[in-house]
């Protein structure tokens, strides 16, 4: 059996430096799934990934690497402060929104609490919608052959926890964004150039 510790100072190397000061991981074996990701709140200095134990040591090692590098990128890519047209909108909604309540103008706070809500569920749409994960994928394999892996190994790794995990879960399936992920990994699995066999320095 691996040891907690050594797993988790493992997984630290793991991923990349820009990850390293923002995530933190945690061990709890009280969830369903193999490993989760709450969506990042911006006030908080550092977010969680969490990983049940039992569930994890069903993976082997090269799909435990690839699974925790797609929930770190896709973490990391979360951009909820970045001056982008909708995330503008929403900060303009809710300074309107006060403003509004000040002014007591029951229109006009139901005016500028909609702009809000519309603008920030647009933001959520686009940090946490199937292309999100199709990208964070892409990210993932990009930073697994920094660390060893070939892009084909890492693809096919990937791919094999994506499908492994709803087992591992007791789950009937895959759910439509895992569909996608498969069928994506399984186009590039066809493409791609096979380079020479990846030195996996986890292994």
């Amino acid at each position: 059996m691996v040891n907690t510790n050594a797993e988790i100072t493992r997984l630290k190397d793991l991923m990349p430096a820009s990850g390293r000061m923002k995530i933190r991981i945690m061990i709890d074996d009280r969830q369903s799934t193999v490993i989760e990701t709450p969506f990042p709140r911006p006030w908080q200095r550092s977010h969680p990934i969490s990983i049940n134990w039992q569930l994890w040591q069903e993976l082997s090692v090269s799909q435990r690497d690839l699974l925790f590098l797609h929930n770190v990128c896709w973490l990391i890519s979360v951009r909820l402060l970045k001056p982008e047209l909708y995330q503008g909108i929403a900060a303009v909604g809710v300074l309107g929104t006060v403003f509004e309540l000040f002014q007591a103008d029951a229109v006009g706070i139901l005016a500028a609490g909609g702009l809000t809500a519309i603008a920030a569920s647009q933001v959520w749409r686009t940090n946490t919608g199937n292309q999100a994960k199709l990208d964070a994928d892409d990210v993932a394999v990009r930073v697994a052959q920094r660390r060893g892996y070939s892009e084909r190994d890492a693809v096919r790794h990937l791919l094999e926890a994506i499908e492994t995990v709803p087992r591992i879960e007791g789950r009937g399936g895959m759910n439509y964004t895992e569909l996608l992920r498969s069928q994506k990994l399984k186009s590039r699995l066809g493409t791609a150039n096979t380079p020479p066999a990846a030195r996996i320095r986890t292994q």
